[in-house]
């Protein structure tokens, strides 16, 4: 009888080459690329296009040239070697992203992104011609979910934005780990199929757009409790982690390509909850099967794999234009098209190679993965844990209200200063908080949500009220007792942004007062119908018992986009209302860094008088707020 030697597997010796840094450098990789995607996309509306001040065209322009000079890494490519260019585009990406954590806003941060994601490109374009093509689906699908997670423990504001020396270590020691990882990673003469890295592109906008926000699974014009709030982030946790593992072990492409497009189509119709979960967990499954292949089937690295991911990512750029481009030009189809158009073009890609390469054999996840997922979950979700602030009465007839646009958070110096903005705020200890311009989780403004951060910062209760879409539009914070509170839609009246009236009941002391948040458009036809709902909550009916009495006093409020002399303000002084800053020596609002002019207000009716009023000079926005100290002279009782 022969005997059969014992099989053994060699170890790699340290500091050598070994296929198991691959999935780790794909991983940190996308990381770092996400992170600095996040930053390129609101600096070039802030600091490139000063927030509308640029032509469209102009900005279309300076974001397509970043992302086309990473196709001449495709010639250097012939002339070194494909792992060269990786090792390069890996140390500008890395060098990229420490310079952002340095920089101040301004100048320095929009170079510093735009130069960034075209390292990340160039180091994926290498990354395609080297990398094995078993770790790939997963190590990428694990790069968009361990950022998306990451996003969600941090409370959706990224180191980048954060001060101090803890998030530079943290940022230093990542992108020590990415660096050695591309060193250690071997080239591989089997890459994944072009496909896969293809798609990579439309999934990255899917990702932003879907994974790594509980605003995108329920919003409405409430509070959002904290258990539900840290409930959403654990469920969207569990999604992203079971991307990962169907990544790694799918071996079936069109039914995750249906429930990709059918949970895409569903949450752009609005429907909330399930949909981006379905959406979450169906991408991994794309991946997975876009990148199946077998021994006798495996690509060779001639290139097409490279300029693959390129155009995929110059896909992700077009569909994001035109997905946001939607609410400042009439494109003569709904924005929603897009995502959907993205997603089906994504289930094509995993479709067609499913097929082609269905007698792949499905891969088994290690049991391990289970146990990390939960854990990943519940970490997150309790990171994100915040108990709801108490309801907090005050006696007596006067109260603070500040409003602002806070420009989706973003300053003059085109940082993020949602921190900044409640650390101010609470200096003037406000009563009530009127928001306008507040993002929920936009991709194109790096997926924040400023009501809840700022919230959080003040202590406050808030309510937010949808207007350009759901994760867009205007809030109210306070702790004061709400009667009443809803949101009307007004009017587009040709111009294609959108715009909501937030109509609020407060109790101040014994007595009610009622408020309208909003934020005008363009349309002159606006001011008519924001009228029509102050004299509405004027004119509410008393409660049972109460007999005649004074019209409850009304405040209208916000970013009006219109000056004291303009004919809609004769509109608003006709429904009673008077502006009571004239008396403060009418103070300027914008632009904040040079402001001309006034077109934030606070607007009062008979029964307030302004006790005293500014416009602080503060550099959190390109608008300056209106701080109003109010007092109900002649107020209704509260019931």
């Amino acid at each position: 009888m022969t005997e059969t030697a014992p099989q053994t597997h060699a170890t790699p010796r340290r500091g050598l080459p070994d296929p198991r840094w691959t999935p780790v450098m794909l991983v940190t990789g996308v990381v770092l690329l996400f992170d600095v995607v996040r930053v390129f996309l609101p600096s070039l509306i802030t600091l490139y296009g000063r927030a509308g001040e640029t032509a469209p065209a102009s900005m279309g322009a300076y974001a397509a040239l970043w992302f086309v000079l990473p196709f001449a890494a495709v010639p250097a490519a012939r002339l070194a070697s494909p792992r060269l260019v990786r090792a390069a585009g890996a140390v500008a990406l890395a060098a990229a992203r420490l310079g952002l954590q340095a920089a101040d806003g301004g100048t320095p941060q929009l170079l510093l992104a735009s130069a960034g994601v075209t390292a990340g490109l160039v180091f994926l374009y290498g990354c395609a011609r080297t990398a094995a093509g078993t770790w790939v689906p997963a190590g990428l699908t694990g790069g968009l979910a361990g950022a998306s997670i990451v996003h969600l423990a941090l409370d959706r504001m990224d180191l980048v934005w954060r001060d101090g020396p803890l998030p530079w270590l943290a940022v230093a020691a990542l992108c020590v780990v990415f660096l050695w990882s591309v060193r250690l990673s071997p080239a591989s003469p089997a890459p994944a199929p072009a496909a896969v890295w293809f798609a990579f592109g439309p999934t990255l906008l899917l990702a932003g757009l879907y994974c790594g926000g509980p605003a995108m699974l329920a919003q409405d014009t409430g509070q959002h409790t904290a258990p539900f709030t840290a409930l959403s982030v654990t469920l969207q946790a569990v999604a992203l982690c079971m991307a990962v593992v169907y990544a790694w072990t799918t071996s079936w492409g069109w039914t995750a390509g249906l429930f990709l497009v059918a949970g895409v189509a569903a949450a752009e119709a609005g429907v909330q909850g399930l949909p981006a979960l379905v959406a979450t967990v169906a991408l991994g499954a794309c991946a997975g099967a876009a990148g199946l292949r077998t021994a006798a089937t495996a690509e060779s690295g001639g290139g097409r794999q490279g300029v693959a991911v390129l155009g995929g990512m110059f896909v992700f750029l077009v569909a994001a234009f035109l997905y946001y481009a939607a609410f400042d030009t009439d494109l003569g189809f709904p924005n929603a098209l897009v995502p959907v158009a993205v997603a089906a073009l994504v289930a094509a890609v995993a479709t067609r190679r499913g097929r082609r390469h269905r007698s792949a054999p499905a891969r088994r996840a290690p049991r391990r993965w289970g146990s990390i997922t939960v854990s990943l979950a519940l970490l997150t979700g309790l990171l994100t844990w915040r108990p709801l602030p108490a309801e907090r009465p005050i006696g007596g007839n006067e109260f603070t209200l500040v409003a602002y646009n806070i420009r989706m958070g973003f300053g003059l110096s085109g940082r993020l200063d949602l921190d900044r903005v409640a650390a101010w705020a609470a200096t003037r200890r406000p009563d009530v908080v009127l928001l306008s311009e507040v993002d929920r989780g936009w991709l194109l403004n790096g997926g924040h949500d400023d009501l809840a951060r700022i919230a959080r910062g003040l202590g406050m209760r808030y309510y937010f009220a949808p207007a350009a879409d759901r994760l867009w539009g205007d809030a109210l914070l306070t702790n004061l007792p709400v009667a009443e509170i809803g949101s009307t839609r007004l009017g587009r009246h040709g111009y294609p942004t959108g715009a909501q009236a937030q109509s609020i009941v407060l109790e101040v002391g014994d007595h009610e007062v009622g408020i309208v948040n909003t934020h005008l458009q363009e349309p002159r036809g606006q001011a008519p119908e924001v009228a029509s709902i102050a004299r509405r909550l004027a004119a509410a009916a008393l409660p049972p018992g109460v007999g005649v009495a004074d019209p409850r006093p009304v405040i209208v409020a916000g970013d009006l986009n219109t000056t004291p002399s303009d004919p809609r303000m004769r509109v608003l002084e006709a429904a009673g209302l008077s502006d009571p800053l004239r008396a403060f020596g009418d103070p300027p609002t914008s632009p904040a860094d040079a402001p001309v002019r006034r077109i934030d207000h606070v607007l009062i009716s008979a029964g307030i008088t302004a006790v005293a009023a500014e416009a602080p000079r503060v550099p959190f926005s390109d608008h300056l707020p209106v701080v109003v100290r109010l007092r109900l002279d002649q107020a209704r009782p509260a019931p």
